[in-house]
């Protein structure tokens, strides 16, 4: 693949998924006068838009254009054709789901009629306008014919610093189509040929537990959770980058379908469940991010999959499985499957005594409850991250909210006959006590941070379609290259 090519990395299992190429959605090169120019106008000054005619501007004076958010116009050329279009941005602050109001060129992307355009010079962060063009753009078409890519609207962009911006929707694209591709084409071993697709084309090396090895090599909980389904459980371990370097360990959660197990789910809350693999997509494409954009750090990829599965082997209520750290657990609730595969995972992980592990989870409806669908709930117990990291990511358009690894909860967590419960029988906090499930596990790496996340957008908005989405995947990028690179 060359430095321009956008797309999931299609081989194998995955060959039926997008193969986009930068030419679907950019044109590279230097700006040529056949291109239609899209100039952005706030709502506090609409009027005098730069580089429009007295008549252009006459043209939205007629068309009552007031600079909103979200509305933009056609300009007719002296031909009669496209002459120019205009982004009405607001106050300037009304990006979505947050951020800067450039990133609303994604509605462009996919709604402008077929041409080259290109962004004026005074279009505000002009990456971020790029990016969210190429992440306005993305459709999911692996059961459908693929569109005519040569009627697409396209944005001329500079060949000087485009990889980063290709970069970033390429990882974002990837974690899309995974979410979105149904159980019955991603299974565990269709996330494994995903990591070793991604790993060969960055030189990192993978190494994989499957099936009855969990037991062998003391992975059990995994084991557990996965050994109802024909399709063995896994654990997929992914290094790249030198020795001596700052640790970065990522973990995703990867339950491919989750029914709930014996402790099953109604029919209406399997509906999306495909998408309980969005943490383990969320990894995969911030690893993506960061060995494309060549961090200086030693990064491992650390993904459990499993399918949650109704058998005659399904693990039970009431069940005490001992972890790969030791600790038991009694089994509250089966459908409480994610924190036990991660639990073996982050038991892994913090052996190696990274500097930071951050794990990515579809893990509770309770952070749903608490903050909705596009703002996923992060936990730390660092305090200059959890300082720094919400409003970076809200600046960027990939928003996270802060809530507390309360410790007064613990107890919630306590086991008449185990180390602990897997559950807190009771509707209140269980995002925080599935935070501090998963923070047992975890006691040498010198950071800790959670994320659970929706991975899923339920309608169309400027940075995408309804559809799959790795959420916080940019915003942890984003920090990362600003603390690595100090």
């Amino acid at each position: 693949m060359d430095a321009y090519e956008l797309g999931v990395l299609a081989r194998g299992m995955m060959v039926e998924t997008t193969a986009w190429s930068a030419k679907d959605v950019f044109v590279m090169g230097s700006a040529e006068a056949s291109d239609i120019p899209i100039y952005l106008a706030s709502s506090a000054d609409p009027g005098p838009v730069g580089g429009l005619s007295d008549q252009q501007k006459a043209w939205l004076a007629a068309q009552k254009f007031s600079g909103a958010a979200k509305r933009h116009l056609l300009i007719p050329g002296p031909d009669g054709g496209i002459g120019s279009v205009v982004l009405g941005v607001g106050d300037g602050q009304q990006g979505e789901p947050s951020g800067p109001s450039e990133m609303l060129t994604g509605l462009l992307s996919a709604s402008l009629p077929a041409g080259t355009y290109r962004l004026a010079a005074d279009a505000g962060t002009m990456d971020l306008a790029e990016l969210a063009w190429a992440l306005g753009g993305y459709s999911f078409f692996r059961y459908r014919r693929k569109e005519n890519c040569a009627e697409r609207a396209r944005l001329r962009i500079a060949e000087a610093g485009a990889a980063r911006v290709i970069n970033t929707a390429e990882a974002v694209w990837l974690g899309r189509d995974l979410i979105n591709t149904p159980a019955s084409d991603m299974g565990p071993g269709d996330i494994e040929a995903a990591v070793r697709e991604l790993a060969a084309r960055h030189g990192a090396a993978v190494s994989v537990v499957a099936g009855d090895d969990l037991l062998a090599q003391n992975f059990p909980m995994i084991h557990a959770v996965g050994r109802a389904s024909p399709r063995p459980p896994r654990l997929i371990d992914l290094t790249w980058g030198p020795a001596g370097a700052p640790k970065i360990t990522l973990v995703g959660k990867g339950i491919t379908f989750d029914t709930g197990g014996l402790d099953i789910k109604p029919a209406s809350a399997m509906l999306l469940m495909k998408k309980d693999m969005g943490g383990a997509a969320t990894a995969l494409a911030l690893a993506h991010m960061i060995m494309g954009q060549r961090l200086k750090c030693r990064l491992r990829v650390i993904i459990p999959t499993a399918e949650n599965s109704v058998g005659g082997d399904a693990f039970r209520p009431g069940d005490v499985l001992t972890s790969r750290a030791g600790m038991s657990v009694e089994i509250g609730n089966t459908d409480a499957e994610g924190r036990l595969v991660l639990a073996d995972a982050l038991a892994l992980a913090d052996s190696d005594e990274p500097d930071s592990i951050f794990v990515f989870a579809t893990l509770t409806g309770a952070a749903r409850s608490a903050l909705g669908p596009d703002l996923p709930a992060f936990f730390t117990d660092d305090e200059d991250l959890g300082h720094k990291l919400p409003p970076l990511a809200a600046s960027i358009g990939d928003p996270l909210w802060r809530m507390p690894l309360w410790s007064g909860y613990r107890r919630h967590l306590d086991s008449d006959i185990a180390d602990m419960n897997n559950v807190w029988e009771s509707p209140f906090a269980g995002a925080i006590t599935a935070a501090l499930f998963l923070k047992r596990f975890v006691s040498k790496a010198r950071r800790f941070a959670h994320f659970d996340l929706y991975g899923w957008r339920p309608a169309a908005r400027p940075l995408g379609p309804k559809g799959g989405e790795p959420q916080t995947a940019r915003a942890v990028m984003e920090h990362l290259k600003r603390e690595l690179a100090s």
